[in-house]
């Protein structure tokens, strides 16, 4: 089955990670990715404000049935990586989340090891908070062997999610 996958992640830190994330991914069959954007296009996106972002990320979610969110050292405070977290679970998503701190980035950058606090997310159908930290298994790109195994993270999270 076909997998269109959004990608989460702090932008300013990480994207040459997550680039790396992402080419594993859609180098194999039937993947598609969705929330990845150039440095042009996103500093365009952050001139429209707060609801020119949110807009943007909602149009990227749309068609997705998981979401992968890469932990770097400070992705947790980032808002808007929140936002795609609590937008992804209101609809429906399977996520995935993956630790990245041990990916060699750019010049050989490697980031300190990022917290999986997020804070609520959503309610279940019982009214019951959930949390990243609690309620999802938490990988780590490198010890995991995140290049050989996203496919069957990201097919076992859409399954749990019923997508």
């Amino acid at each position: 089955m076909v997998r269109r996958v959004f990608f989460s992640f702090h932008y300013e830190n990480d994207v040459w990670i997550a680039n790396i994330v992402r080419n594993s991914w859609v180098t194999k069959p039937n993947t598609e990715t969705a929330g990845f954007i150039d440095a042009a296009d996103f500093e365009e996106v952050k001139k429209g404000g707060d609801s020119a972002i949110k807009r943007w990320i909602d149009n990227q979610l749309n068609g997705t049935s998981v979401t992968v969110v890469l932990i770097g050292a400070e992705t947790s405070n980032r808002e808007y990586v929140k936002y795609e977290l609590e937008k992804s679970y209101a609809r429906g998503n399977g996520i995935v989340p993956i630790y990245i701190h041990k990916v060699k980035g750019r010049n050989g950058y490697q980031s300190s090891k990022g917290s999986n606090t997020f804070g609520e997310i959503g309610k279940d159908k019982n009214g019951n908070s959930v949390y990243l930290s609690v309620n999802y298994p938490i990988y780590d790109w490198i010890d995991d062997n995140g290049y050989n195994n996203l496919g069957k993270w990201v097919e076992e999270a859409a399954k749990k999610a019923g997508r």
